[in-house]
């Protein structure tokens, strides 16, 4: 049998990556307007691949299409922020419990590891931020529920647009740190109940913080 040859990404979906990252690093601020224009010819491609990948910016929550106005990139409310964290709460805190309760020993050393670099990272915000985010994310594929993955991965890419911020206010990763310290210490108890909860009171905090 032949190799199958795959076809590389489509335009359309690199450049959606590439603004993504761009709103991220808040080049392109919340509420600020995207020049289509400016940024097809910054890109040297055409409007139709840019505005294929504004759709895709916009399904995934991060642009807000207007009408005979264009598009912008979303400004998350209060309410917004706290919906977004009612529902990983729910949906990550589930997970954990699932995770106390039947992760293998190698999958719980993938936590210890992801654990000690975030230990490792308390004074680089940017790393911490990164590797935060990393191990949230281990411990869903841990869980292995792919619809809660994707769902996850949706809201967490919302909450981006305000979380990044939060980690800068004073005393958040010292308090962020401690939390997880709590969330591992229930792991590898292997108590779900109390790792469920530890991770729910994860979520609240970090609301608090981002408020």
């Amino acid at each position: 049998m032949s190799a199958v040859s795959l076809a590389p990404r489509a335009l359309y979906e690199e450049v959606a990556e590439l603004l993504r990252q761009r709103i991220f690093r808040r080049e392109l601020e919340p509420g600020s307007w995207i020049d289509e224009l400016k940024i097809a010819e910054e890109y040297g491609i055409s409007r139709t691949p840019l505005r294929e990948a504004l759709k895709v910016l916009a399904a995934e929550g991060l642009v807000t299409m207007k009408v005979r106005r264009g598009a912008y990139v979303t400004e998350v409310s209060e309410k917004d922020l706290a919906d977004v964290y009612h529902l990983l709460s729910l949906l990550e805190s589930d997970a954990a419990g699932v995770v106390a309760e039947r992760a293998t020993e190698d999958q719980r050393a993938d936590l210890r590891t992801l654990h000690q670099q975030l230990e490792d990272a308390s004074s680089d915000r940017d790393r911490f931020f990164a590797i935060n985010e990393a191990f949230h994310l281990r411990l869903l594929e841990i869980a292995d529920n792919r619809w809660r993955l994707q769902m996850v991965t949706d809201l967490r890419k919302v909450m981006k647009l305000n979380r990044h911020s939060s980690l800068f206010k004073s005393g958040r990763i010292e308090e962020s740190l401690a939390e997880h310290r709590a969330v591992m210490a229930a792991l590898e108890a292997r108590d779900g109940a109390l790792t469920l909860r530890r991770m729910r009171e994860h979520f609240r905090n970090g609301l608090e913080a981002a408020t």
